[in-house]
Formats: structure tokens, sequence, C-alpha cells
């Protein structure tokens, strides 16, 4: 699952053309924000994947506000170049596969491991709405982008 969203997700990234990485995809954000905030999501699950490995995770993205995690994250990365945002969503995205072999097969379907995101769920649960869920809810709207330029 996680493989077959990212799949999803770099097939539209790579055929994106320069313009339209600056394109409005959702709301207010360019087809670079929505890519960053996925980036910002692949990270924080690594954080995730790394708690489940005893690694010590290489950011603290989990601290961050739920309630202004998308704004304050798109801010961040608003300056960075389209190479940036790609290469962090996809570094991230190894590290979450290499990590997520690592983890037992119970361990996915244990209930109350992640109780921040709720005593009643599991990591497999976390990785269907908060990882695959979430990258098919985007992949439409960089489609749109690429209807909308003709390619």
């Amino acid at each position: 699952m996680m493989g077959y969203g990212q799949k999803t997700i770099d097939g539209l990234i790579d055929r994106l053309r320069p313009d339209d990485w600056s394109a409005i995809a959702l709301g207010v954000w360019t087809s670079k924000d929505v890519v960053g905030h996925l980036g910002a999501f692949e990270v924080r699950f690594a954080e995730v994947m790394a708690l489940f490995t005893d690694e010590t995770p290489a950011t603290n993205l989990r601290a961050e506000s739920p309630s202004t995690f998308n704004d304050d994250q798109a801010a961040i990365r608003k300056d960075w170049t389209v190479e940036q945002v790609v290469t962090e969503l996809r570094d991230a995205h190894r590290t979450v596969m290499t990590l997520a072999a690592r983890i037992p097969s119970e361990t996915w379907s244990a209930v109350g491991t992640i109780p921040w995101y709720g005593p009643e769920y599991s990591l497999d649960d976390m990785l269907v709405y908060t990882m695959y869920g979430h990258k098919r809810e985007h992949g439409p709207q960089l489609q749109a982008v690429l209807e909308r330029a003709g390619h």
C-alpha cells in the first residue's frame, strides 16, 4: 500500500512540466505546495516508523500542532525549489519503506500502539487513512493541473 500510494504521486510528479509547478492545485496551494505538503506527511510518518524500530527520529514533526500543521509546513517549504520538495518526499518515502520492513507484521495490526492517533487504532489504520488515503486524495489535484495544462 505504501508503494502504490507513492507510485501514483511519483507518476504525476514525473509528468509535471516547469510551469505546472506554480499552477494552483488546491485552494491557494500550487502543485509544488501540494507535493511539499505530502513530503511533510511522509517525514512525519518516517518519525512514527522510527519509533517502532527503536531508532531516534531524525525530525520532530509529530510535536507540531495538528491544527496548524498543514499551513505551517507549507509556509516552511514555500521558498524551497521544486527539486527540494520532491527530494524530501522521495527520501522520506525510502526511509519509511526501509523502516516498515523492520516492523513485525503483527505489530501493524496491534490496536493501541499509537495512542496519540487514537487508542482504538493500529499502525495499519494510520497507514491506510493518513498515508495511502492522503496521497490518493491529493493525486487528483495534481492530475487536474496536468489536464488544465493540456497534458
